[in-house]
């Protein structure tokens, strides 16, 4: 037992030995024992404590072509101080989205070896053996503070690539260059958010492809409109003890659900307005006051509405026979127009950038726990083990 400040490590001795006769450089058996190397191995710690491997290994000297060697392990690696178990080990926390250092500290061993072990191990292939028929996009906040753009399977949820750019160029080179035409044929949908970038190039690389826009982001983007024309609206009250101004103010969050699950019923304590009341009777308050208002959130609702029931119908023929009223939900049609094929889809597509957008919430969590990546090498490497 070996006292190293305040941590105490453990050393086990051990010998490594076996029979061994036939030469492995001329293969005549005419080996002789030749003493022993020691070498000292590095192990995984056990309730904290550092243990250390002093192994006597076994040489050999061969009689008729005088070359040595020694006995192997599959459980050591040659001219390696760390084990295997040591490098499972890193791995294994790796996927927790734990830093070099708190690795380092759990398994006794130095930052600059937890890196080295992860992009030793980390696989990022060159591309996937077969590219999935539902794909989707998105991009995420990498190095630097640069955007990268990532892919993955709509269905199996596994990671397809990450791009260190988001621009077209590199993603048509991207897939154009490692999959063949045949193969990009096969492909059926994408997924994308309302980035009207994806929606120029992802026919020429996907030709058989429908473009489905995220439905979360169409109601993301109805919703802002909706809060748009409720911050016009109670601005124009002069007085902000009100029960309107009060009701705009606090109870936003009202205007923003189905009015299926309205509660038009049971009297409720609305703090801020401090009176019961149902939430039906407020949103009928704000609605006859302000038309204006009204009309936004009758539009709202029946996007919401539309999108919930997969009623193609519905939603086609709100885009087609919209009329502009002068209200901030004159920008959301129109982007609704622009991207009408792709907006209908969604209705019909039961793939969602859900998967994707699980990704990168763990790809946040990395982030703020590493305190950051400045080798965008290193932060890819480590996306591809957290997303498993």
């Amino acid at each position: 037992m070996v006292k190293q400040l305040t941590r105490i490590t453990e050393v086990i001795e051990a010998e490594l030995t076996y029979p061994l006769s036939h030469c492995p450089n001329c293969g005549y058996p005419t080996l002789i024992k030749n003493g022993t190397h020691q070498v000292n191995a590095r192990l995984t710690p056990v309730n904290g404590g550092k243990y250390v491997l002093k192994l006597h290994k076994q040489r050999y000297l061969c009689k008729t072509c005088g070359t040595t060697c020694g006995a192997t392990s599959s459980n050591l690696f040659f001219n390696h101080t760390l084990t295997p178990a040591v490098h499972q080990a890193v791995m294994e926390l790796a996927k927790d989205s734990l830093t070099a250092t708190e690795i380092a500290k759990l398994l006794g061993i130095s930052d600059a070896s937890v890196s080295r072990i992860i992009n030793e191990h980390a696989q990022r292939p060159y591309r996937l053996k077969e590219l999935p028929t539902q794909l989707c996009f998105d991009e995420f906040r990498s190095a630097n503070h640069h955007m990268s753009f990532i892919c993955c399977a709509a269905l199996a949820h596994h990671l397809v690539t990450t791009l260190p750019g988001r621009l077209t160029t590199q993603i048509m080179d991207y897939f154009i260059n490692r999959y063949s035409l045949t193969e990009r044929q096969r492909v059926q949908s994408v997924v994308v958010d309302l980035n009207a970038q994806y929606c120029h190039f992802i026919k020429r690389i996907f030709p058989n492809a429908e473009i489905v826009i995220d439905r979360f982001h169409i109601i993301q983007l109805a919703g802002r409109a909706l809060d748009q024309a409720r911050i016009q609206a109670f601005q124009t009250i002069p007085d902000h003890r009100s029960r309107l101004y009060r009701i705009l103010k606090s109870h936003w969050r009202l205007f923003h659900q189905n009015q299926d699950t309205i509660n038009d019923v049971k009297s409720v304590y609305l703090r801020g307005i401090n009176e019961y009341m149902t939430q039906q009777n407020a949103i009928d308050l704000i609605l006859s006051a302000f038309p204006r208002f009204a009309a936004v959130y009758a539009i709202y609702q029946t996007i919401l509405t539309a999108i919930k029931q997969r009623n193609v119908t519905q939603l086609a023929a709100l885009i087609d026979h919209y009329q502009r009223n002068r209200t901030s939900m004159d920008t959301v049609m129109n982007t609704f127009r622009k991207n009408r094929q792709a907006i209908l889809n969604a209705c019909q597509c039961k793939n969602s950038n859900g998967p994707l957008e699980g990704i990168n919430r763990k790809i946040k969590t990395l982030k703020r726990n590493c305190y950051g990546f400045r080798n965008l090498n290193n932060f890819f490497n480590r996306i591809s083990l957290i997303h498993k």
